[in-house]
């Protein structure tokens, strides 16, 4: 039964009127189960609901993928988003700017590596020599911009070079940091 699967069962004999905005999201998505569908399209299926609300429908979300439906969902809470899409499209201004796996999308994300060293200075000039901008550098460690390098080719060029390396760990943007930098959408605010 769709109001089983949607967690409103016990509030099916409840007027409709008397329902609070995470319920009517609710039953609008049991209606849409009511006939087995192949595409689904949710318009921000988590408006109104409490975090227990949320976590159910990103897993109604993914059961219904794995049932074989596609499930298209169009949000502005993009860490919600990133938590369910396997694929993702990011429009701006009515233009598809980027679309493909989550995994692909974020790849042309700014990828920087984070380095601790306890040798900053020896740190740099091996960066510098393999073209790597460092962005911000400071007691210990450095971040720099990746580019086209992985994280083992660049600890290796550090090792070889005797630059003691204490961690290294690829920071990735949140989709919602590289939606910002790709759009340059964010608040301009006047003082």
């Amino acid at each position: 039964m769709a109001l089983d699967r949607v967690g409103l069962s016990a509030a099916a004999r409840k007027n409709f009127r008397r329902y609070s905005l995470g319920m009517k999201q609710r039953l609008g998505i049991a209606a849409a189960l009511l006939r087995p569908r192949e595409l689904l399209i949710l318009d921000e299926p988590t408006n109104g609901l409490d975090p227990q609300g949320t976590r159910e429908v990103r897993t109604l979300i993914r059961e219904l993928a794995a049932d074989g439906a596609t499930v298209l969902v169009s949000s502005h809470l993009l860490a919600e988003i990133e938590q369910v899409a396997t694929h993702v499209g990011i429009m701006s201004a009515g233009r598809l700017l980027r679309q493909g796996s989550l995994a692909d999308v974020l790849q042309g994300a700014n990828t920087q590596l984070r380095v601790e060293t306890s040798n900053v200075d020896d740190a740099l000039r091996v960066l510098s020599a393999l073209g790597i901008d460092v962005s911000e550098h400071g007691q210990g460690n450095l971040l720099a911009n990746m580019g086209e390098l992985t994280a083992d080719r660049i600890n290796a060029a550090l090792v070889n070079a005797g630059v003691p390396v204490h961690g290294l760990r690829v920071e990735r943007p949140a989709l919602e940091d590289f939606f910002v930098q790709l759009t340059g959408e964010g608040f301009d605010v006047v003082r």
